[in-house]
């Protein structure tokens, strides 16, 4: 007599896990009216936030736009059939529609302010790039003398993102228009193109440190991601795209791979002075690899100091560049800007960035059985187990879906409170919340689909209600 198997059923949600969700929302929600109510006020009373819309780097300015129907198209569709799709498509063809996805919502948010004011001139004020690359007639020369124009109330001072980033920055614009993209338009689209590739890298890094499932799980979230208001049209969209890529060349196999990652990391640390903290998610990708990991990080280390040492001998030392922006940007909005405000302010333009589902994602994360805290300290019981050893098999144990994550955090708070990050974390700190959201993959089924609808309204509501700037 055959006996029929009854169909599996995917885990039920525990109910004080679902209110645990809820609680965690309502205290989003409570950060980010706090945030906005203070912020007004404090506008009102003429404190130095230099931030129309606080938290946000925007002014209130409800309006619609070409984007609105097609953002609205794009997410009808990753909802209806982009999440059930990315869990049975083969990879390959995933990868290239998650993509092409990820470039349709970020144009589609951009096209909402306009083609010319939301795109094409996105990259044009004084402060920008592009500002300074009509000048820029001997890369050697301009590398050699870049420390010197870093302060303010000089003639020749650099403008405002030059100024507040290493050279590699401004190289990238050079060079776009040295083999003929130069102009807005093409730096935009460089912008655009290039942030969208953390729908490859991310799920690429996630699938090459053996969690597959998360990796197809955490897709939508990154395709949808309410911080690609930001990524079309801010250079900070770029450094996104190749801190993900450096991070996910770390991962794969192989150390010539580990060695092309280094290098684009070592890239990064000359895109912007705080990317020395990505070095946190790269110490998590080496420890959490499969093989090889001791001989990929000393590739990677190689990578990583070539573009050093390039970066030295044409003139430009990285500390001294540091030290001169820390000046330069107290000699700016940073001296008004109040400490105690933007501390806790900026976690709440970190949500906006990040999407309402981050929350719940990392309270699931942490609460996981096998979370790094709770693995140690059963790990450290164990027979001829020192606290190195039990500190690294706890760390390697907790797997990519919880330790990325925390590496981010870690990075995030390290940035909060060093005081040099205040105001317009919604777009510095993208290359982080990308990893952050890695822990989306923790979400129950039943329930994904609500939190991604949530990321969609998130992004809606900025960019109808606000006038975002970079």
């Amino acid at each position: 007599m055959k006996v029929l198997t009854p169909l599996r059923r995917g885990p039920e949600v525990p109910a004080r896990r679902v209110d645990a969700d809820l609680v965690v929302l309502g205290v989003e929600v409570a950060l980010v009216a706090a945030a906005v109510a203070v912020g007004a006020v404090l506008n009102a009373h003429g404190v130095g936030l230099h931030a129309d819309a606080a938290p946000l780097y925007a002014i209130w300015r409800p309006h619609l736009g070409w984007g609105t129907p097609a953002a609205l198209l794009v997410a009808t569709g990753v909802l209806g059939w982009g999440v059930r799709w990315a869990r049975t498509a083969g990879w390959g063809r995933l990868l290239v529609a998650a993509y092409l996805a990820a470039v349709a919502w970020t144009m589609s948010l951009a096209l909402v302010d306009g083609w010319s004011a939301g795109f094409t001139r996105r990259l044009t004020p004084q402060a920008e790039y592009l500002h300074e690359v009509p000048g820029i007639t001997d890369i050697t020369a301009m590398l050699v003398g870049f420390s010197a124009r870093i302060l303010d109330f000089q003639p020749d001072a650099w403008s405002t993102h030059t100024a507040g980033h290493p050279p590699g920055a401004l190289l990238l614009f050079v060079g776009l228009d040295r083999i003929g993209l130069g102009g807005p338009t093409a730096a935009a689209a460089a912008c655009v193109l290039v942030g969208a590739t953390v729908t490859v890298s991310v799920p690429v890094t996630l699938r090459a440190l053996g969690a597959v499932e998360a990796a197809r799980r955490v897709l939508p979230f990154l395709v949808l991601l309410p911080g690609a208001i930001w990524v079309g049209v801010s250079a900070d969209g770029i450094f996104t795209g190749v801190v993900a890529a450096g991070l996910a060349l770390l991962a794969v196999r192989g150390l010539v791979a580990a060695a092309v990652g280094g290098l684009l990391l070592g890239c990064a640390l000359y895109l912007s002075y705080g990317f020395v903290l990505v070095g946190v998610l790269a110490l998590a990708v080496v420890v959490l690899r499969p093989r090889d990991r001791w001989p990929a990080l000393f590739a990677a280390l190689v990578g990583a100091v070539a573009v050093v040492a390039a970066f030295t001998l044409a003139g430009f030392w990285w500390l001294d560049g540091y030290h001169l922006v820390v000046e330069r940007y107290h000699q700016g909005w940073a001296a008004d800007r109040p400490y105690g405000y933007w501390v806790w302010a900026n976690v709440a333009a970190l949500l906006l960035c990040a999407g309402p589902a981050l929350g719940p994602a990392l309270l699931r994360t942490a609460l996981a059985s096998d979370a790094p805290a709770r693995t140690v300290a059963r790990r450290w019981r164990g027979p001829d187990r020192g606290p190195a050893i039990a500190w690294f098999d706890a760390l390697r144990g907790a797997g990519p879906t919880r330790l990325l994550p925390l590496a981010a955090v870690l990075a995030v708070v390290a940035a909060d409170v060093s005081g040099l990050s205040k105001a317009e974390v919604e777009r510095i700190w993208l290359p982080f919340v990308v990893w952050l959201l890695v822990a989306a993959a923790h979400l129950p089924s039943p329930a994904r689909r609500v939190w991604l609808a949530g990321q969609v309204l998130t992004a809606l509501a900025v960019s109808h209600l606000l006038w975002t700037v970079s």
